[in-house]
């Protein structure tokens, strides 16, 4: 397969490695995309595992709770620019979306966009007007509304940029419960784990890490009778960072989230369990489209 240039400038963006040896990995890859990033990893080269989607999309993310905050939504709905993103009528329509999921059970955003706004049409037609009047184009991108018996949590950071529920098994109400919550979602927000525990972690990111890992140490001339304890070592400390209840807690470092739940299950006399995380960020994985400030006024006064 023929290297060309864009794909040796997405990979050296998206691992910090050197332009050759950019394309040297996409040759040896045959041009695979994600083998290439693994290449580089196990030769030492990329300075991080970074994805190669970038994170683009202007817009707002949203979070409601009812009041005993056992049931809660999230949404986000993207706007072409963030300077719409800050208009006062796109905030109040965020939040009417919102408070639309909370309020009732949509299996999908079509749905959802065919249910009565109450301006008293569909959501969709509330949508198309905002559309017309702002002048840019808006989408109702995701949503998820989630519940429990115990507590939920949430924190909106940045101004809306990202948002984070956390779901607390539990059978106690104590105000250090849902203060808890919000701490772990903070911290969510700041780290982004990829997942709660080591009993969440996929066997085959496991599998991947391990064989990448290997590679790694015997490209560094490591002898093969220490390259298995090295992995696990260095695998240990990987899960650590990737783990939400084994990662440092970004507000003491004395801590670990697993030992700051324990410790407010002792004060409250009652277990905690966080269950679910959901984490949004505006425009995971979508194509930014590059625009200076000017250029948004300009089309606000058209």
């Amino acid at each position: 397969m023929a290297i060309t240039a864009q794909m040796v400038k997405e990979l050296r963006e998206s691992t910090g490695a050197g332009m050759m040896d950019c394309k040297k990995a996409l040759t040896e890859a045959d041009g695979d995309m994600e083998r290439a990033i693994d290449i580089l990893r196990e030769k030492g080269l990329s300075k991080a595992a970074k994805k190669a989607d970038r994170i683009a999309a202007e817009g707002l993310v949203t979070i409601k709770l009812n009041a005993d905050n056992t049931v809660a939504a999230i949404t986000e709905v993207n706007s072409e620019t963030d300077f719409v993103a800050k208009n006062e009528d796109f905030k109040v329509f965020v939040n009417d979306v919102t408070e639309m999921v909370l309020d009732a059970d949509f299996a999908d955003v079509a749905t959802l966009l065919a249910a009565q706004h109450k301006e008293g049409k569909a959501l969709q037609d509330v949508l198309n007007d905002r559309i017309a009047t702002i002048g840019e184009k808006l989408d109702v991108r995701r949503f998820e509304k989630v519940s429990t018996n115990g507590v939920i949590s949430g924190y909106i950071h940045g101004g809306g940029k990202i948002g984070v529920l956390v779901v607390l098994d539990t059978d106690s109400k104590d105000e250090q419960v849902t203060k808890l919550g919000k701490d772990i979602a903070m911290q969510v927000a700041a780290m982004n784990p990829k997942y709660i525990s080591r009993d969440d972690v996929d066997q085959e990111y496991i599998a991947h890490e391990k064989e990448v890992l290997t590679q790694q140490a015997l490209n560094e001339g490591k002898p093969a009778e220490i390259v298995e304890k090295m992995v696990v070592g260095r695998l240990n400390k990987e899960l650590k960072e990737v783990c939400l209840m084994d990662q440092v807690y970004v507000k003491d470092s004395e801590l670990t989230i697993s030992k700051l739940v324990a410790s407010v299950e002792k004060s409250v006399g009652s277990s905690i369990k966080v269950s679910k995380v959901v984490r949004y960020e505006v425009g995971e994985g979508m194509e930014k489209r590059e625009e200076n400030f000017a250029d948004e006024v300009a089309k606000q006064l058209k």
